[in-house]
């Protein structure tokens, strides 16, 4: 499946635009701050590249659900909760593309 940022696949040709879909992921697990603030920006980084993982993955199957061959114009939203979990969405438009 073709992911892309931009609302265009160069030297395809979208044939139907079927409809938005989504990819969110939580982290299951808090982050707690201790007294290494380089300990906690790792594990922070290594928590949001899990959950975007996931959260890709999500995206991927509910585009495979409405038969979309690629997903453009995706946008990447990333927080970390109040209560310190890092939670990852992704939104884009699943479309047909011929091959």
């Amino acid at each position: 499946m073709i992911l892309t940022t931009t609302n265009s696949i160069e030297n395809h040709n979208i044939i139907d635009y079927l409809g938005i879909v989504t990819g969110v992921a939580i982290n299951k697990e808090a982050i707690s701050m201790g007294f290494s603030m380089s300990k906690y920006y790792t594990k922070l980084q290594n928590n949001i590249e899990t959950v975007k993982e996931e959260a890709f993955q999500s995206l991927q199957n509910n585009a495979a659900k409405l038969k979309a061959n690629a997903v453009v114009g995706i946008k990447i939203e990333i927080e970390l909760t109040a209560s310190n979990y890092a939670m990852v969405s992704v939104t884009g438009t699943a479309v047909k593309v011929a091959v």
